[in-house]
């Protein structure tokens, strides 16, 4: 056994691993004669559903089964980075047909999720392009919220090739499956449901709806919001997660899915079933509604940062993207020292969306949009075209931590940096 920083070990044969993940090849079938093949954890998309208690010690024993190396990164945890799964930050290759194992204390409580990281660039068969994905729950010591079900959707986009501006898919799926090819969920009248939504495209973010019912935020990226809020729809990008509870109201049966009809009839729907309610699935389009984070927090004021970074994210020439100039691995990397507090300013000069991601840390947004917000902790944030986001990220989590862009592409080709403390 390596010991490694923060309690976190590499194991080499030395533990009974809590979780056994294999990568394989495998020919996916997502609808009635429509198959993909990728790659999948224990043959199967979604991965397995993880769930643990926060501040358990676990291992998971990854064994790579193809013929190219693999990266496996455990988003939304505050982990060592030798155990992240970036190779930037130090955590090591699983072998082409080798395995490995990591042991690491969960934390914090939430909807986590694991994918892998491999880089992509140009090819669209391999790393978030493939089925190498999972939600992983972590459960609270205390859990205040009452629901009946916990239902996780997690949305997949297939057949990636790149358009004239950034990459297309040609199907759409929910929970492995396109829309009317899976098992519906089943409810019945008066039940709370608490959906656990994950967006696992690689580049794509979707906007969900459930006709005749309303989802209540309770958490954005597995983390309790400050006021609760009912909204018609739900917006996700690359790597975001939505906990919401919905009311189960309106007996029926209906389509939740995809807002943009060219996708859900392309997949990204699931049908949800109320007992003892027959008949073919009906959509209705939601009413109009912006998205926007600061409905979900509160208005204080975020107290003095210790440093700032501003941030101007350009494309210079087609599919090169910079921060304040530069790409990875030229891009300025963000010094920090530990316990200290620090502002990332984003500058989105372009006319693509960016969610933008920081491993191993939870950050607060200070500002969006021209509006002062606090409470809001996430792990990924949304820089929509043209504008301008502030997050404050307290630095008590040393060793190096990736920055970049969740938008696979975008990552791919340059934007991307690594947080560094000093010492």
């Amino acid at each position: 056994m390596l010991a490694l920083a923060g309690g976190a070990c590499l194991v080499r044969g030395a533990t009974e691993p809590d979780v056994r993940l294999k990568v394989d090849p495998i020919n996916l079938e997502i609808g009635p004669k429509k198959f993909v093949k990728t790659l999948a954890y224990n043959g199967q998309v979604p991965g397995p559903l993880l769930r643990f208690p926060v501040g358990k010690t676990i291992t998971v024993e990854v064994t790579n089964n193809t013929a190219d190396m693999e990266l496996l990164h455990w988003h939304g945890f505050h982990i060592p980075p030798e155990v992240d799964g970036a190779h930037e930050e130090g955590t090591p290759h699983i072998p082409a047909h080798g395995t490995q194992s990591y042991t690491f204390t969960i934390d914090p409580a939430g909807t986590r999720w694991y994918h892998s990281h491999n880089m992509a660039g140009r090819n669209f068969q391999k790393g978030p392009y493939t089925g190498q994905f999972g939600m992983f729950i972590v459960d609270p010591r205390e859990n205040p919220a009452a629901y009946d079900l916990d239902i996780p959707i997690l949305l997949h986009d297939w057949q990636p090739f790149l358009g004239n501006d950034d990459v297309e898919y040609k199907l759409y799926s929910i929970n492995g499956k396109m829309l009317g090819s899976g098992e519906p969920i089943r409810v019945k009248p008066g039940q709370r449901a608490l959906l656990r939504l994950l967006n696992a495209s690689a580049t794509l973010t979707h906007r969900l709806a459930l006709p005749g019912h309303r989802f209540r935020v309770i958490a954005l990226d597995g983390n309790t919001v400050p006021v609760p809020k009912d909204v018609p729809s739900v917006d996700l990008a690359p790597g975001e997660r939505v906990d919401a509870i919905v009311e189960m109201n309106t007996p029926g049966v209906w389509v939740l899915g995809e807002t943009n009809p060219e996708m859900r009839n392309g997949g990204m729907g699931i049908v949800l079933e109320y007992a003892d309610r027959k008949g073919d699935p009906r959509w209705l389009p939601p009413q109009d509604f912006p998205w926007d984070y600061t409905i979900f927090g509160g208005s204080e004021t975020a107290p003095a940062p210790d440093g700032k970074f501003p941030m101007e994210i350009k494309e210079h020439g087609q599919h090169h993207w910079t921060i304040n100039g530069k790409s990875w691995p030229q891009a300025d990397k963000l010094m920090v020292q530990n316990g200290k507090r620090y502002r990332m300013l984003f500058d989105n000069q372009s006319a693509l969306a960016h969610p933008l991601h920081l491993h191993r840390h939870t950050f607060e947004i200070t500002r969006y949009l021209g509006k002062t917000t606090s409470g809001l902790l996430k792990d990924v944030v949304v820089v929509p075209a043209w504008k301008q986001v502030e997050i404050d990220v307290i630095a008590d989590h040393p060793g190096l931590s990736l920055f970049h862009c969740h938008q696979q592409f975008h990552m791919d080709m340059g934007l991307m940096t690594l947080m560094v403390y000093a010492g």
